[in-house]
């Protein structure tokens, strides 16, 4: 349970010395207990203090990492229910499964086809961030075989799921330098399945059908020694599901439930690509924090990596592209000369846009904290003097001969003073970008 400013206080040494930057001991207690604090700001608290602070202060839902290298990705450590609170630390992971029933040539191609599930958008490289083995075939070596093939082969996170003990310790013993998820240990296999996870230092699911069995699981597992935990509850549909995942989302972070303190993970094996992309969706949403499809077709992932960019996203802190003058095509110093905002979407627009015409072009990138046109000049993030300090900035007038520059057509009122700051001819441009093809071909002199 969170301990309060005045529990805090009380463990704290009291000197007022204010060497953690606040006026007094008291008021590092209340930032503490605020989260705006760390306890290592105070040289002096004891270490017994250290450790029921650090106790208290430790997140309600469990950061669990797996993976090696570049490519390691971390699930949990979520704080609020909605993103809006402050926001949603770490993404949930798309992994996409591979058979062991699959050898050969079909095994090759399938962990190829993976691996090329790879996305750009809006200047955001997006793919999928995890592979995962299945002991569809029931059989030991096979599936221990297979691991080490999709281990060598790619370098995405693995997860291992394998209901057999037997079976995981073999597959895990051919991969445990990779540190693979273990999905998953049942109230049968709990013992073994702790033991193999603790003795490889590797993460492992839990599995069961009901909020109350998964919460029993989890502290059985732990206290066999294993504390990277991931949640899988099992149940038939995904109504349930999402209802279920809500619940213990809440329990979590709202009642500090620490038996529900993990991550959890969901494996979409019914219905055809449609279904399961779909579902796969829902589940980002709420509260997936690992989504495993049986799906390998690129146009399925694209939506849901979007969504999870969506998602995940800082909603205090706009996609934005660094400020500067971009190159579209080859231009020279007779080529046209724009400028938009430095929100991603706005930029990735115009960029497309201004390739249509296919007339090599500038585009001058101004810095307006990540909003679009519209909302920066009413918000005058978006002024003559933001663009005239932009265009020094970046020596647009080495670029250009012609000192024509484009404006976007929802700004054409600032044209007046843009043209007294910069002594530039400002054209003013169309409302719309898929009409700036239009306007360079036929317009621009």
């Amino acid at each position: 349970m969170a301990l309060t400013g005045l529990e805090i206080f009380k463990l704290l040494p009291k000197t007022n010395c204010k060497k953690c930057g606040m006026p007094t001991c008291l008021a590092f207690a209340m930032a503490l207990a605020q989260k705006r604090a760390k306890l290592d700001d105070c040289p002096d608290v004891s270490e017994e203090a250290k450790e029921k602070l650090a106790a208290a202060a430790a997140p309600p839902m469990r950061k669990v990492a797996f993976g090696s290298g570049d490519n390691q990705v971390a699930v949990g450590q979520e704080t609020v229910m909605f993103r809006h609170e402050e926001k949603f630390h770490n993404p949930t992971v798309i992994g996409a499964s591979v058979s062991d029933k699959l050898s050969g040539e079909d095994l090759t191609k399938r962990i190829e086809s993976i691996n090329a599930l790879k996305f750009e958008r809006v200047g955001t490289k997006l793919a999928v961030t995890a592979i995962v083995v299945s002991n569809d075939s029931g059989e030991t070596s096979t599936f221990a075989q297979a691991a080490e093939t999709v281990k060598n082969a790619s370098s995405l996170a693995l997860i291992l799921v394998s209901d057999s003990a037997e079976a995981m310790a073999a597959a895990v013993a051919k991969t445990k330098e990779a540190v693979p998820l273990l999905a998953s240990a049942s109230a049968d296999t709990a013992e073994a399945m702790a033991k193999i996870a603790k003795e490889n230092n590797c993460p492992l699911v839990v599995k069961a059908d009901s909020i109350e069995a998964i919460a029993e699981l989890s502290e059985k597992i732990r206290a066999q020694g294993v504390e990277d935990i991931v949640l899988n509850l099992d149940v038939p549909n995904i109504r349930d599901q999402l209802c279920n995942l809500s619940r213990m989302r809440a329990l979590s972070l709202r009642k500090l439930f620490r038996p529900l303190g993990y991550p959890t993970i969901s494996f979409i094996t019914e219905g055809d690509s449609d279904q399961q992309a779909v579902t796969a969706i829902s589940l980002i949403c709420k509260y997936s924090s690992i989504v495993v499809v049986d799906i390998i077709e690129p146009y399925m992932f694209l939506p849901m990596l979007t969504t999870v960019m969506n998602v995940f996203s800082d909603p205090q802190k706009p996609v934005q592209v660094e400020p500067k003058v971009y190159s579209i095509g080859e231009p020279n110093e007779s080529s046209p000369f724009l400028f938009t905002t430095n929100f991603s979407l706005t930029y990735y627009t115009v960029e497309s846009d201004v390739e249509a015409s296919r007339i090599p072009s500038y585009i001058l990138v101004v810095d307006t904290e990540g909003t679009s046109v519209l909302t920066a000049y009413s918000g005058d993030k978006l002024n003559e003097k933001t663009v005239s300090d932009a265009m020094t900035k970046c020596g647009v007038e080495k670029l250009v001969k012609h000192r024509k520059l484009i404006i976007p057509g929802y700004v054409a009122v600032m044209s007046g003073k843009l043209e007294e700051a910069t002594n530039w001819e400002i054209m003013v441009g169309p409302r719309e970008s898929s009409m700036i093809p239009k306007f360079l071909q036929e317009v621009w002199k």
